[in-house]
This record gives structure tokens, C-alpha cells and sequence, in this order.
């Protein structure tokens, strides 16, 4: 389930593609199939080794092009183990949220992306998120958990103030709120959100266009995630600078 539109996100062949807090790599496969060279960042021990060993599977079954580089590496996103304007391409799905420090991690991705680079940061959109907080401390009261909420315009404000520039932005996964309403409400374990998790298993597997349409009427009034699209300035250092 990719939450970063490739569509409106083209990655081309050759590009050097960083997906931070890759988890089990869903969107670093997706480069990696339209011939990046992709490198996928975590904290997770356990989630890079999957990450490397489904990178060697697709590389067997000739889902990677061939000459296309794709590793997991451990690292710490305030503190990435790589050279200034390296990057064509930076993803940061779903992380931004839980590092208390963001304006940090986002200079760091400001500092790695490439004069011209491109920049795609996903986080949980306000309202369904504000639902999930307030039916349910412990939905984000964990260790490792969410410690805030964005507003459209403050993830804007965010990269703009790294030096970045905002090109667009749309909703995701309308379909995936409710599930999460009923894990706050009721429990992951009950009836209905097991239920409702065989609907989404068996939506991402067979996708029937009912419900392709469907969320994609209701992403933009009921989008689960806020997906936003930067550009680095074409000069050389100006995004550091302004980080």
C-alpha cells in the first residue's frame, strides 16, 4: 500500500532515491522496480534485514533492473551518514510524527537532497489523527509513538523554513480512518476492526474499482494521510543555509 502518489512523484531510472524510516520498505520497492538506486534508512534492526532480504528476492526474480543499487542501511535521521546534495529524490513516509525533533530531521533531509532534488513527506492528516488521540491515549502515549499532530499548513511551514519548496500536496488511505476510529474505540482485537481489517487486506490485494473509486472520492474530505511534495533550491547550499 504505497501512500506517496508515483504518478505525481516520478522516479526515473538512475535516480538516487533515500526512503527514511523505510519500515518494511513499501515504497522503497516501488523505486527500486522503476530502476533507482535506492537506499532505505531505519532505526529497526529487525525491519532492514527484511528490507535486504526482499531486495535480494526481487533482484532473483528480475523485478530490479538491471545495474540498479538498492541497500538498507541503520541510521539516525537528525544525523544521516551521507554527503551534502547526494539525493535525487528523498521520501519520508509516515515518520515525521514521531521524532520530537523534526525541524532537525528536516534540515538533515534538506542537507542530503541535490540542488533541484525532489522531496515527498507523508504524516497523519489533523482531523482523523485529532479522532484517534482523543478516543484513545494509548493510540499514541507508547514508546516510539506520535508526539504531534500537523496541520497542512505547519508541514508547509516546515519545509519552507529548510529551505524547501512546496509544489503540491493530496490526501490518502480514506478508507484506512475508520479502521483506526475502531482500533482507538473498541480495540484492535474486537469484532468489528477485525472485520474491517479483512476489507482492507482484501481491498490492497484485489483493488476492485468500486473501491478504488470510492477512496478516491473520499480522499480528499476523509484522507487518513497528508502527502506533500518540495522541490530543493537549484543552487547549490541554499537549502542548508537556510536550515
Amino acid at each position: 500500500m504505497l501512500t506517496v502518489d508515483f504518478a505525481r512523484f516520478p522516479i526515473s531510472v538512475g535516480d538516487r532515491v533515500l526512503d527514511l524510516g523505510c519500515g518494511f520498505g513499501r515504497h522503497a520497492f516501488e523505486a527500486a522496480r522503476r530502476g533507482a538506486d535506492v537506499v532505505a534508512v531505519d532505526r529497526s534492526a529487525e525491519e532492514l534485514a527484511s528490507v535486504n532480504g526482499l531486495f535480494a528476492a526481487m533482484r532473483a526474480a528480475g523485478e530490479v533492473p538491471a545495474g540498479s543499487l538498492t541497500r538498507a542501511v541503520r541510521a539516525d535521521l537528525l544525523a544521516l551518514p551521507f554527503p551534502d546534495d547526494y539525493f535525487d529524490v528523498v521520501m519520508a513516509s509516515e515518520v515525521l510524527e514521531h521524532i520530537p525533533d523534526d525541524r532537525r530531521a528536516l534540515a538533515e533531509i534538506a542537507r542530503v537532497v541535490r540542488p533541484g532534488g525532489r522531496v515527498a513527506v507523508t504524516v497523519p492528516r489533523w482531523w482523523p489523527e485529532r479522532i484517534c488521540w482523543a478516543l484513545s491515549t494509548a493510540y499514541h502515549e507508547v514508546d516510539g509513538g506520535h508526539v504531534r499532530i500537523y496541520r497542512g499548513d505547519e508541514l508547509a511551514e516546515r519545509l519552507t523554513g529548510v529551505g524547501l519548496s512546496v509544489t503540491g500536496s493530496h490526501h490518502a488511505h480514506a478508507l484506512h480512518a475508520p479502521y483506526w476510529w475502531l482500533n482507538c474505540a473498541l480495540g484492535q482485537g474486537s469484532v468489528p476492526s477485525r472485520l474491517y481489517h479483512r476489507l482492507l487486506v482484501w481491498d490492497i490485494m484485489r483493488r476492485p474499482l468500486l473501491t478504488r473509486i470510492t477512496e478516491q472520492a473520499l480522499n480528499p474530505v476523509l484522507g487518513k494521510s497528508l502527502v506533500m511534495y518540495a522541490e530543493a533550491p537549484a543552487v547549490a547550499g541554499a537549502a542548508s543555509a537556510a536550515a
